[in-house]
């Protein structure tokens, strides 16, 4: 459910499940820590780039220069040194001057030269020097598309030389990175065929990082999601990815799949059917928070989906992982897997059921009580949704360990959302308690007042949301209206000089009324 939708605590199933729309709204908006839209390529000393560099002088670096004489040269040579030291300069790890190349005009120069099949390296140098001026901003990727460049590197992805075919994949990258237009402008214009036929066993791990790299950018945005006959092409050959062992793989391998997976239930049921859940499950064990992160992202997502989609994630196995991540010293991993537990528990009975087998409870309300201020935020969506579609017997388990005291302790939280949900959790656990026994609505109603919940709730009942208004009278109301009438009684008239108390109560259980 769309956190923008109030939680109902008497619905149930998938309407109870949260997209991640919200809880990742600020990194949707800047580029995301865990994977960069866009990549730079700077100078690194590498041997299979080094034997253009050998023999070709360096010529002044100033764009208006270097394009003076790629237009007035005749020297192959003097050509190539002069798109060399255009790329070195855009290879700068600070300020690279990306503007003033392209004001100068050398664009359509360095684009033409990508056909220069007789000159490898100048078809080298040039896409280079082309991929980090696509690596800028939107308006610098612009300039490289409308100069018609992305044919040119699509047609190089089939180029006898690794190293320019190499680079080509990561301007494409570079440019399908850019957002949803672009990314479906690199998918129209044929990317997918000659992009997949590059992974094989023979590749470089260097080449099949780009490349994983790219077919990630080519699933990811969501404004609109990439195109379903784009993903089922795909899809096979990410999955192949993540049997390769290295971590920079199996991490874009699955980021690819948390794009896919990050949106309507027919897209996450093209995953399970690829049967890559399982794997998908077994990485969320990897020791490299790089792999981690993005798998559970994609768990996470997958549990979005509806209750037989989250049986498949149960199914493999998925709980047992959760003590260690719900515990893990990254606290971004503690809150992605509190989100994904609101999720299941939002499921159904046999689901919560499975929670409790899998021991989680406990970790559940530790984080709630210890956890960062976002990951307690998550653990409340999970105790709330963990009491709304349990049966009393399996709510009792929160009472029994002790789940109030950090409940309460998040009513009094700055969030108005956060303080609704976490009123209704403590409406239901009450609630239970008494359809239980009046015995044990009363040990809990006792429970919830000296961990300070009473007091809160009272207080609460000024709060100008409307919600949070209606919720905090509501408990009084039901639960605590009695003590009210308690003390009405029990204060004293003056007669004939005399203190007198009215008659007690002839109600045994006007302490506790629904």
């Amino acid at each position: 459910m769309d956190r923008t939708v109030l939680f109902k605590n008497n619905s149930r199933g998938d309407d109870n499940r949260r997209s991640r729309q919200d809880m990742v709204s600020k990194l949707r908006k800047d580029k995301r820590n865990e994977q960069l839209l866009k990549r730079r390529q700077l100078i690194e000393e590498d041997e299979e780039n080094q034997e253009y560099e050998q023999n070709t002088p360096t010529v002044i670096v100033d764009p208006l220069h270097i394009k003076h004489v790629i237009q007035n040269s005749s020297d192959t040579n003097e050509i190539l040194s002069a798109v060399q030291s255009c790329r070195k300069v855009l290879s700068r790890e600070r300020n690279p001057p990306i503007d003033e190349v392209i004001d100068s005009g050398l664009l359509p120069h360095l684009v033409q030269f990508l056909s220069f099949e007789d000159n490898p390296g100048l078809q080298f140098e040039s896409c280079w020097a082309l991929t980090n001026i696509a690596s800028g901003s939107s308006k610098q990727t612009k300039s490289v598309v409308e100069c018609g460049a992305v044919p040119h590197f699509i047609k190089l992805l089939s180029s006898p030389h690794l190293n320019v075919c190499e680079q080509a994949v990561w301007a494409l990258g570079n440019v399908a990175g850019d957002g949803s237009t672009y990314r479906d402008h690199v998918i129209n214009s044929g990317i997918i065929p000659p992009l997949i036929k590059l992974v094989n066993p023979d590749v470089s791990m260097s080449f099949l990082r780009n490349i994983s790299w790219t077919l990630s950018n080519l699933c990811r945005n969501k404004e609109p999601p990439p195109a379903m006959d784009v993903i089922t092409s795909l899809l096979p050959t990410i999955c192949a990815l993540l049997n390769f062992g290295d971590k920079h793989v199996l991490s874009d391998a699955c980021w690819a799949l948390s794009y896919i997976t990050d949106a309507s239930n027919d897209r996450i049921q093209v995953v399970i059917r690829s049967g890559i859940v399982k794997k998908l499950v077994e990485l969320l064990a990897h020791p490299e928070v790089l792999v981690v992160t993005p798998s559970l992202r994609a768990i996470g997502n997958i549990v979005t989906g509806n209750d037989e989609q989250t049986q498949c994630v149960i199914n493999h196995g998925a709980l047992q992982h959760f003590p260690k991540l719900l515990w893990h010293k990254k606290n971004n991993i503690q809150k992605e897997a509190a989100w994904t537990l609101s999720n299941i528990t939002a499921g159904t009975s046999a689901q919560i059921q499975a929670v409790i087998d899998a021991e989680l409870l406990p970790y559940m309300i530790d984080v709630l009580q210890r956890g960062d201020y976002k990951t307690q935020k998550e653990a409340v969506w999970a105790i709330t949704n963990f009491t709304s579609g349990g049966d009393p017997k399996q709510i009792k388990n929160l009472s029994d360990l002790n789940a109030l005291p950090p409940l309460v302790a998040m009513l009094g939280v700055q969030d108005p959302k956060t303080v609704t949900i976490a009123l209704d959790g403590c409406h239901n656990i009450l609630n239970n308690a008494f359809k239980l026994s009046e015995e044990e609505g009363n040990s809990v109603a006792i429970a919830f007042e000296e961990c300070g919940g009473v007091d809160i709730v009272e207080k609460l009942q000024n709060h100008e949301n409307e919600r949070i208004y209606c919720r905090s009278v509501e408990i009084i109301d039901k639960f605590y209206k009695g003590d009210e009438e308690d003390e009405a009684v029990e204060q004293p008239t003056v007669s004939n000089g005399k203190f007198e108390f009215a008659a007690p109560s002839t109600n045994p259980n006007a302490n506790f009324q629904f």
